[in-house]
């Protein structure tokens, strides 16, 4: 007869003798309590729990901040998580450092842009934010300005009149202002939150949106900087870049030049020839920074020498500028096109060194043109390629540009070729007499980004730089040339 073995529970075989080192099931630390008393310990782990909850949520804030890369985008960030903190629907972020380099910025949450201008009707002196920019409260410790609650704006006897009249209009009882402040970069500006009944924030909301403001203003700072970096390094360029462009007659010029975030050495020039002719030239540095576009400006100054004493034969044109780039910039390479063109007969007669081919663009066809594959400068020991000609016939535009417009769409080159091909015939008729209205049709359908101000072109005839972090990273230049 066998022995009856005790049963197996979750694949365990529970004959098996525990071993040595493991001890017996603990008794319970401690006796159940009588019906009706506390767990002294349930408070400790209340506690232990909401802590957790708010490192948890400020993780998550903090994680959803730094995702963001321009200002305007952190400052909603922020304003929407202090809401969120704070208990609040509504609030404005007014973005105004104490330097005085600017820039100057004002976002609202759950405020129209109206609202936000009625809001600005207040004198600041009477509202908790515009006491925090002025520097009209007394500081905390460390020389910055603390949070201003005001739980009851209808009870504030003390209140300004129109204050009370704002308030009354948009319908909020009660304000939580939160300053933005390191020690370093002093006051960045500030935070409010408005109430649509009379409260303020607990002790805990202020703990948490005081960690979460002291995190975000150290955000808003280096993105402060970079965008200051940014508008130092674009007036940079536009001094480098024409000022404007030449009046040629039987000819139509416009340009679009787009600037990457860390600003690349893409440019373009244009300028008049003897006997009525005209330079078209456009080009691309390698690098980015302000060592590029020192170099951009440089090579640019070349060009323009070497165009006006041998234009008419772009072949030397860049050879003389391939020899310059090897002697004074080894370690630096460049593409470049250049363009002879008389405009009276339309006769075009171009060279170009590791360039896109440009683009011609008519009422009758829409193509490339076929360019001698070469090198860009600085590559080879010595640079030489055959140059093309060509007619534009009345009414043509020639488009140049930079590879930065292939490599913004996203696409791989063959690809971004035939879109931009699809962008330049599908130009509405009305828009084909306008070189400027051909090169802002293309930007539109190929780089859409461009039309909310993040790409550095809004659209506008000559060139824009502005805030364009988290557009793409390449330069772009797109000139075009009609003749008639």
């Amino acid at each position: 007869m066998s022995t009856q073995r005790a049963p197996k529970v979750a694949g365990i075989d529970s004959t098996v003798p525990s071993p040595p080192h493991t001890a017996a099931p603990a008794a319970p630390l401690t006796p159940p309590l009588p019906s009706g008393e506390l767990d002294p310990g349930g408070p400790l782990q209340d506690r232990l729990a909401g802590w957790v909850s708010d490192l948890t949520l400020l993780h998550e804030l903090t994680e959803s901040l730094i995702r963001t890369g321009s200002l305007d985008d952190a400052l909603h960030e922020v304003l929407r998580a202090g809401a969120a903190l704070v208990g609040a629907r509504r609030g404005m972020a007014v973005l105004e450092p104490a330097d005085g380099l600017g820039p100057a910025l004002t976002v609202g949450l759950g405020l129209a842009h109206a609202e936000l201008g009625t809001i600005e009707t207040v004198p600041r002196g009477a509202t908790s934010y515009g006491r925090i920019l002025d520097g009209l409260d007394p500081l905390t410790e460390g020389a910055l300005p603390r949070p201003i609650a005001v739980p009851d704006l209808r009870g504030d006897a003390d209140l300004d009149p129109r204050h009370r009249e704002v308030a009354a209009r948009l319908g909020y009882a009660a304000s939580f202002a939160l300053p933005l402040a390191t020690e370093r970069a002093g006051g960045l500006g500030a935070l409010v939150w408005l109430y649509d009944e009379p409260a303020e924030p607990a002790e805990r909301q202020r703990h948490l949106v005081g960690l979460y403001g002291r995190f975000a203003a150290e955000h808003l700072a280096r993105l402060l900087e970079v965008r200051r970096a940014r508008v130092r390094i674009d007036t940079v360029a536009e001094e480098l870049l024409p000022s404007r462009l030449p009046r040629v007659p039987g000819v139509q010029l416009a340009a679009r030049h787009l600037t990457g975030p860390r600003g690349g050495g893409d440019w373009y020039d244009a300028l008049p020839l003897p006997e009525g002719a005209l330079g078209l030239a456009v080009g691309s540095v390698s690098g980015n920074g302000p060592s590029a576009l020192a170099a951009m400006g440089r090579l640019r100054a070349s060009l323009r020498a070497y165009a006006v004493m041998e234009g008419e034969d772009p072949v030397a044109v860049l050879s003389d500028l391939e020899l310059l780039l090897r002697l004074t910039e080894p370690a630096r390479s460049a593409t470049a096109l250049f363009a002879y063109c008389e405009p009276p007969s339309r006769r075009i007669v171009l060279a170009g060194a590791g360039h896109t081919p440009p683009l011609v663009v008519g009422p009758d066809r829409t193509e490339y043109v076929e360019t001698s594959l070469s090198a860009p400068l600085g590559m080879l020991s010595c640079w030489e390629a055959p140059s093309v000609e060509l007619s534009p016939a009345p009414g043509e535009t020639v488009l140049l540009y930079t590879d930065g417009l292939l490599r913004r769409t996203g696409d791989a080159m063959d690809r971004a070729f035939a879109r931009l091909h699809a962008a330049a015939a599908g130009v509405p008729k009305a828009d084909r007499a306008d070189p400027g209205a051909v090169a802002d049709h293309v930007l539109r359908t190929l780089l859409p980004e461009g039309l909310d101000g993040r790409g550095g072109w809004d659209g506008r005839d000559g060139r824009d730089g502005r805030d364009g972090m988290d557009a793409g990273g390449e330069d772009v230049v797109l000139l075009a040339a009609r003749f008639e």
